[in-house]
């Protein structure tokens, strides 16, 4: 069975940091690219970080050189260091792998609430 489960999201002060984990299970994780993606109230779901399976990292222009993705393919797990966090940061943080082998396999975790305070 397939399980992605975040954990790590909380209420922040704006300035402050926060640290998300996704630990991951059911599949085989060193193989997929891992992400994290967002989504606030009235707003559509958006891509905050990906890293591949090789270690390539890619950001949104929003959170550049505040957050850090990063993973840890030994405990099949993927983190997202956030700092200096805003306001507008606030949202669902969801955890996502993926990857393309003739078809595209995509896992989602349940999300966690992250809540910046201004």
């Amino acid at each position: 069975q397939v399980q992605l489960v975040e954990s790590g999201g909380g209420l922040v002060q704006a300035g402050g940091s926060l640290s998300l984990s996704c630990a991951a299970s059911g599949f085989t994780f060193s193989i997929y690219a891992t992400g994290w993606y967002r989504q606030a109230p009235g707003k559509q779901r958006e891509l905050v970080a990906v890293i591949t399976s090789d270690g390539g990292t890619n950001y949104a222009d929003s959170v550049k050189d505040r957050f850090t993705i990063s993973r840890d393919n030994a405990k099949n797990t993927v983190y997202l260091q956030m700092n200096s966090l805003k306001p507008e940061d606030t949202a669902v943080y969801y955890c996502n792998a993926h990857r393309w082998s003739g078809v595209l396999r995509a896992y989602w975790g349940q999300g966690t609430q992250v809540t910046v305070s201004s």
